[in-house]
């Protein structure tokens, strides 16, 4: 990011040169700069428009995604295949959102029927062929509320969704009470005494699918330019981002371990959330179906962004300079091959530990690991052809020798490896 910024700097300081040269009026040289310092000012960082001085070459003040640093530092095939990664990574997103939703209305719906409201037993094994509904299977109800979902949900793919603020800063309240309660009720039901799990000290054929999952959780590479850029003081930005990263680290583990010593590891749903909508859990119905619907909420929320967020990739992999695209291929075409894959994948199986694992492993490496591992060392090698072997970039890395390049792109390689390697055992003992 840095080293982009001090790329557009560049360049914006030799066309004002070129300006300047060019302009001989005094006038128009005076409005020129009036206008240009009001548009310097528009980019600065929030509370930093007041501050005085040049700033430093490599400043972060444009906020400058992956996307365009792929194409400041990649060759063609490079940015394609960048794209390529990021669309299938959305489509995976999609994919597990698709099969989410209507997977915790089916079973909220289906043991609520069965079990006079008190949700998902502990010791009860259901299959997708077991009755739900009358004549109806489980599977059925699936399927139901997934054609439900797409009709609901899946038009916003056709349109733009702008001014969610309020709607996200919805959705993060939500999350923080999902898993404060679930957290709670974890290490109550654990101090008491009745917690059912018993983990054995370490179980190895879980590490292949450990790394995609792992890959999935800690996935915001993507997001970084916009969370990082309006930040005023960008002294401690590392260590800022280390600590973020610790506390999620920590987050994960306390939700992991109380999950692992609170219930049987052989009754644990990949949805954690509809554990806890069992009466022997949580004995106040609204908060049962609260913690059970969880996901109905705030998933909702999340497809349309992500939806449109996909379909504007494609339309920019595609994207020819000068060109236009007609009405048909940029209102039908493009949403329609956004919406109908996930919910193809989502028709065909529930599976959400092997669809989260898949899409880490695969997509979310290339992002997490691949693309940021290239584009560092292509952008150290244009910075130094730039301005020079002895310029210091303000941000570097304390990780800045090549050598961890070459690891980040081994430890991809290696997730990579486990889970397909994963997906072919589990393939062959079927």
């Amino acid at each position: 990011m840095a080293a982009a910024n001090a790329q557009l700097r560049w360049k914006r300081m030799e066309n004002h040169q070129k300006e300047d040269d060019e302009d001989s009026s005094t006038a128009s040289d005076s409005d020129s700069l009036l206008q240009d310092s009001h548009e310097r000012a528009e980019k600065r960082p929030i509370l930093s428009v007041q501050r005085r001085g040049s700033p430093n070459l490599f400043e972060i003040t444009d906020r400058v995604e992956m996307g365009q640093m792929a194409s400041m530092f990649f060759n063609k095939v490079g940015v394609n295949l960048f794209y390529f990664c990021i669309i299938i990574y959305l489509y995976g997103d999609l994919a597990i959102y698709a099969a989410a939703v209507p997977f915790s209305l089916m079973q909220v719906s289906c043991s609520a029927v069965d079990n006079d409201s008190c949700g998902v037993e502990a010791d009860t094994n259901y299959n997708d062929t077991d009755r739900c509904w009358g004549p109806l299977r489980r599977v059925d109800v699936y399927h139901i509320y997934l054609a439900i979902f797409t009709l609901l949900l899946g038009p916003f793919a056709f349109f733009d969704v702008q001014k969610t603020k309020y709607l996200q800063i919805l959705t993060s309240l939500m999350r923080w009470i999902a898993f404060a309660i679930m957290i709670a009720l974890a290490l109550v039901r654990i101090g008491r005494g009745q917690g059912a799990g018993r983990p054995p000290l370490a179980d190895f054929s879980g590490v292949r699918n450990l790394f995609g999952v792992c890959v999935y959780s800690f996935m915001c590479q993507h997001s970084l330019p916009s969370l990082l850029t309006p930040v005023s003081s960008k002294r401690r930005l590392t260590r800022l981002v280390l600590l973020d990263y610790v506390l999620i680290l920590a987050f994960y583990g306390l939700l992991s371990f109380t999950a692992i010593f609170c219930f049987r590891g052989d009754s644990l749903l990949d949805m954690y959330t509809l554990n806890f909508a069992r009466c022997d859990v949580v004995g106040v119905a609204a908060v049962r179906f609260f913690l059970g619907l969880f996901p109905v909420f705030t998933i909702s929320t999340n497809f349309p962004i992500i939806a449109v967020t996909l379909r504007n990739n494609w339309k920019t992999l595609f994207h020819r300079e000068g060109g236009t695209y007609p009405w048909v291929v940029a209102r039908v075409v493009f949403p329609a091959i956004t919406l109908m894959p996930p919910v193809l994948v989502a028709f065909c199986t529930h599976d959400l530990e092997s669809l989260v694992g898949i899409t880490g492993a695969y997509a979310g490496t290339g992002i997490q690991y691949v693309v940021p591992a290239f584009l560092v060392y292509h952008c150290r090698k244009d910075t130094q052809l730039a301005f020079g072997h002895g310029t210091l970039n303000k941000h570097r890395s304390p990780f800045r020798h090549t050598f961890w390049v070459g690891f980040v792109l081994l430890w991809a390689f290696s997730c990579f490896v486990f889970v397909t390697a994963n997906i072919v055992l589990n393939e062959t003992k079927l």
